[in-house]
C-alpha cells in the first residue's frame, strides 16, 4: 500500500483535492480533523496543552479553541510549541489508521507535512498550489476573517515554494485549470505504483 501526503498552504485548496481522491474509493486521513478530536479526548494531550497554555485551554472539558487560538497564534514561539505538542499525537494515529486500511493507496491531507516530519512516513506527497491572492480571499469567506488575520497565519507557515519544491507532484489550484483531470491522472499513476509495490513484495 502507497501512502500518499496532500498539502498546502492556508486556503490552497487541499481540502478539496482530498475530497476528489476520497470519491474515487481512496481512503483519507484528516490531519486537521484528527488534531481536533486528539486535543479532546487524548489525554496525555490534553494534559500537556494545560500544562502549557493554562487550564483555560480547555473549558467544560472541550478545547477552548479560540482561546488556545489566540494565545498560539500570538506568537511564532506558541505555536511552535503547540505543534510539538499535537504533532506527535497525530502522527501516531495516522499511522495506526492507515495500518487498519485495505486499499491499493490512502492519502493523509495535512498543512504541516514537512513541518511536522511526517513525510518520513509517506511515499510520496502532493503539492496543492494556488495563487496567494486567491487563498486569501477562500479563508477568509472560510473562516469569517480578515485578510490581514489570514496573511498573518499565511506567514508563521513554511514558505510555499519551499514547500512545493519538496513536493513529488503538484495540483494546481486556481480556478482556470480543471481539478478534477489532475486528480484521475495521478489516481492512475498511484494505482500502478501501489500494483509494482505489492508485485515486488510478493517477490522477496
Amino acid at each position: 500500500m502507497l501512502r500518499i501526503g496532500i498539502t498546502g498552504g492556508i486556503g490552497s485548496g487541499k481540502t478539496t483535492v482530498a475530497r476528489i481522491f476520497n470519491v474515487l474509493g481512496i481512503p483519507v486521513y484528516s490531519s486537521d480533523d484528527a488534531s481536533k478530536s486528539l486535543m479532546n479526548n487524548d489525554v496525555e494531550l490534553k494534559n500537556n496543552i494545560i500544562k502549557a497554555f493554562g487550564k483555560e485551554a480547555y473549558s467544560n472539558g472541550e478545547l477552548n479553541r479560540k482561546y488556545l487560538a489566540t494565545v498560539a497564534f500570538s506568537h511564532p514561539d506558541k505555536i511552535q510549541l503547540l505543534n510539538s505538542l499535537v504533532h506527535p499525537a497525530t502522527i501516531k494515529d495516522a499511522i495506526a489508521w492507515m495500518e487498519k486500511q485495505h486499499a491499493p493507496y490512502v492519502i493523509k491531507e495535512a498543512a504541516l507535512i514537512f513541518e511536522s516530519g511526517s513525510d518520513k512516513y509517506l511515499d510520496l506527497v502532493i503539492g496543492v498550489k494556488s495563487p496567494l491572492a486567491l487563498r486569501i480571499e477562500r479563508a477568509m469567506k472560510r473562516n469569517n476573517t480578515t485578510a490581514e488575520e489570514v496573511e498573518a497565519r499565511i506567514r508563521l507557515q513554511m514558505n510555499e515554494e519551499e514547500k512545493l519544491k519538496l513536493c513529488d507532484y503538484i495540483i494546481v489550484n486556481d480556478e482556470q485549470q480543471m481539478l478534477i483531470p489532475q486528480v484521475l491522472l495521478l489516481n492512475e499513476k498511484f494505482l500502478k505504483e501501489a500494483e509494482k509495490k505489492s508485485q515486488a513484495a510478493l517477490l522477496k
